[in-house]
């Protein structure tokens, strides 16, 4: 649920009632009330959008403890726009896009708004969907602020409020600039429902008033046709039924379509059909993918604009594969998204693996194109290569922050912008910013804005200056400040120097990197573990940004770096992925008492300093472990293979001569070369009681069979389980180009993304 109200003030001295938690900002979250000395959930049956204004009004403080989670628990997210409107047109569906925020409107310039931007607005407002974003004044100038705001709508979104935002480094904008949309209106207006994206879904009419479902028992490419053309997502792909879990409930709007397929409206199609034609078949929801229902998105990467290239195509997201994966390719995914030019087109899954289909393969752009698929490529849906090569990007408007110091949560303030670091100037900076800054950065709430006196000429680019975050900001990207420029300022006493509380450290003990072991944070003055109930890769990549390394390799549990002291101060984290630090994710207290040391969570990251997973060093203690954990391996399979020879030996020394045949297979047994290279590179291993029973009754039925008939290594891999050493797959180690990616943007310990 979402409500148009956001009152982030600091009330640490005063008494709380209501808070939000687990939310990716302060304003967005989980709701808990206080009753007497305890929080509470609010049970999401009885919350509704009156209640959640009323949380949003009385919310002052966004807290840090860790709650509880429960799967019906209310939650609410309130936005700083309060307001949307369309004015100037010739209808209430048309004009000049103007925001209310906070109570003022003022309007939006259109330095990056698009048409996803302006269907979510249209749908917003009942107008149907979005047929053009004139620029250049269409509507008239507007009066009063523009916000330089940019929203970054996927289409999907409810409002724009919904949508992620950026200004920081916008250029100014004029009323010359007002951004404006042209929507459908809701006569007769059709929607798709239940999909990816605007142009795919179950199909629904609005009518008197209301939505309803369309119904047919004979629906077919014509039908959806004239659906997708108009609501102008192009020709139609695909005429289906819904599985029975996405059918509709509510009231029919239309039973019985029959179109010719070159209709423009679908109320101009057949709808009075006998009822004789209707009780010959079964009528049920119908739906459409169109093919403007392409999208392209940047997965599991270190902020919006880097990440692992994926298309939603024909109902599902796939991926790309990188043969002939260059710059030009990269450039078009960058503009498409709205993120500038390409830095870098990253192969062999350097964001990681994906899932599902590979949808193209073989992408050979020009640089000049407006959409990835509009490049030549290879047939749909047929490439030949596998997840281990999925291309992913790096473009020029992916932005970070990090503070420049071995203490992570002090020193100079730096942001990475157009593939390098530059410095954030102090012109102008207020106490807010330092502390949006701070918390972006997982260090708790700002103690100082500290003065540089040496005199001197930056030696790098200032890439910003005069960032001035407000009370109605809730993350650092959101404030506005000058435009971008390498320049900014050029004297070191200008350069930003802060102190953070430092109340959300993190630390990895127990590898040989701060990228690598047993995770503990830091809370009430002292350091404490995590534990494992539920740690997964969502958990560990927050963990791994919080740590400032590069994206997460593996979550690990069991104490695998050893048992911990102390107390356990989380259990049953669930984080998105998205959040700051640890603190941020939904939790359960460590008091509880289920949870004990041997359950300590740890991660493994990509050495973001090195460029290159810390999983991949030859030398590291697990390898060593492993090392020896394979000779012990060999030398109980060289006892057991010598302690059956001799029974057997013994037992026909009467009846014959010695062979040589049963010392060969043995030894054969107890060394192996496959082996020894499995416990050499294995990341952990046992020898289990299983395995060893399994080994023991192979011997006995060699000593039971007539060696006459046998042949030598028959049957030695049977004796031997080794499963358990096989804990390291391709999609968790792979992660050579992620770390040079990582390697690129970082030398400090504390980042934060967007």
């Amino acid at each position: 649920m979402t409500i148009p109200c956001c009152n982030d003030h600091d009330m640490r001295s005063g008494i709380w009632f209501v808070r939000l938690v687990g939310g990716d900002s302060p304003c967005s979250g989980r709701v808990e009330i206080r009753d007497e000395n305890q929080w509470k959930t609010v049970c999401d049956s009885d919350f509704g959008p009156k209640a959640a204004a009323v949380v949003c009004e009385e919310l002052q403080w966004y807290p840090r403890d860790p709650p509880c989670t429960h799967a019906n628990d209310a939650g609410v997210t309130c936005t700083k726009y309060t307001g949307f409107r369309l004015v100037n047109g010739s209808t209430a569906c048309d004009g000049r896009v103007e925001v209310q925020v906070l109570g003022t409107w003022g309007t939006l310039c259109d330095s990056h708004w698009d048409l996803l931007d302006a269907h979510v607005l249209c749908r917003h407002l009942g107008c149907g969907f979005a047929e053009a974003v004139p620029g250049g004044g269409r509507f008239g100038r507007g009066t009063g602020p523009t916000w330089r705001e940019s929203f970054h709508c996927d289409g999907t979104e409810a409002q724009l409020g919904q949508c992620p935002v950026t200004a920081l480094g916008a250029s100014p904008c004029s009323h010359d600039r007002d951004a404006a949309v042209i929507c459908s209106d809701s006569s007769g207006a059709l929607r798709l429902v239940g999909g990816g994206s605007r142009c795919d879904g179950r199909v629904e009419i609005f009518q008197r008033g209301t939505w309803g479902r369309v119904l047919d028992d004979q629906w077919d490419v014509q039908e959806a046709s004239v659906v997708c053309r108009q609501l102008r997502c192009g020709e139609a792909e695909r005429a289906y039924s819904p599985p029975k879990p996405e059918r509709g409930t509510g009231p029919v709007g239309l039973r019985g379509v029959r179109c010719a397929g070159h209709e423009p409206n679908l109320t101009l199609c057949n709808t009075s059909l006998p009822e004789s034609a209707l009780a010959a078949g079964i009528a049920e929801d119908v739906g459409v993918i169109c093919w403007g229902s392409r999208q392209a998105r940047l997965v599991n990467g270190p902020g919006r604009c880097a990440g692992r290239v994926e298309i939603y195509y024909r109902g599902s997201w796939g991926t790309v594969c990188d043969e002939g994966w260059d710059l030009p390719d990269a450039a078009v995914v960058c503009q498409q998204l709205g993120c500038g030019g390409a830095l870098e087109a990253v192969g062999s899954a350097g964001f990681g693996s994906g899932s599902g289909q590979i949808w193209l393969g073989s992408v050979s752009c020009s640089g000049a194109e407006a959409a990835l698929w509009d490049c030549p490529a290879g047939s749909w849906g047929e490439p030949d290569c596998g997840h281990k090569e999925d291309a992913g990007v790096v473009c020029s408007e992916f932005v970070a922050l990090r503070l420049e110091n071995n203490d992570s949560c002090s020193g100079r303030l730096q942001v990475f912008y157009n593939g390098t670091w530059g410095s954030v100037c102090s012109n102008s900076m207020t106490p807010q910013t330092v502390s949006l800054a701070c918390k972006e950065l997982g260090c708790g709430d700002a103690i100082s804005l500290d003065p540089f006196p040496t005199y001197g000429t930056l030696p790098g680019p200032a890439w910003l200056d005069r960032v001035e975050c407000g009370e109605r900001h809730s993350s650092f990207w959101q404030c506005p400040s000058a435009p971008w420029h390498p320049q900014s300022c050029t004297d070191l006493r200008d350069e930003t120097h802060i102190t953070c509380q430092d109340r959300e450290k993190i630390r990895a003990v127990g590898g040989e990197s701060g990228c690598w072991g047993r995770v503990e944070v830091w809370h009430r003055g002292s350091w404490g573990t995590v534990c494992d109930d539920s740690w997964d890769m969502l958990d560990a990549a927050v963990a791994c940004r919080q740590l400032g390394c590069g994206p997460a390799v593996s979550a690990l549990g069991g104490a695998v770096f050893g048992k911990g002291t102390g107390p356990i101060w989380l259990e049953q984290v669930e984080c998105r992925g998205t959040e700051p630090s640890l603190q941020h994710c939904w939790a359960r207290p460590g008091d509880s008492g289920s949870c004990r040391h041997k359950e300590d969570a740890a991660v493994n990251c990509s050495d973001a300093t090195r460029g290159r997973p810390t999983s991949s060093r030859r030398e590291s203690l697990l390898v060593i472990i492993c090392i020896i954990l394979g000779a012990l391996l060999c030398l109980l399979l060289a006892l057991l293979a010598g302690q059956a020879w001799s029974a057997r030996a013994g037992r026909r020394a009467s009846e014959r001569a010695w062979e040589p045949f049963p010392e060969a297979l043995y030894e054969e047994i107890g060394y192996s070369p496959a082996l020894e290279k499995q416990g050499r590179f294995s990341i952990s291993g046992s020898y289990s009681e299983g395995s060893l029973t399994k080994t023991q009754a192979h011997y006995e039925d060699i000593e039971e069979e007539d060696g006459a008939g046998s042949a030598p290594g028959t049957g030695e891999q049977e004796g031997v389980d080794l499963s358990s050493l096989q804990t390291c797959d391709g999609h968790q180690c792979h992660h050579e180009l992620q770390g040079r990616i990582w390697a690129m943007i970082s030398s400090g310990a504390a980042k934060s993304t967007v």
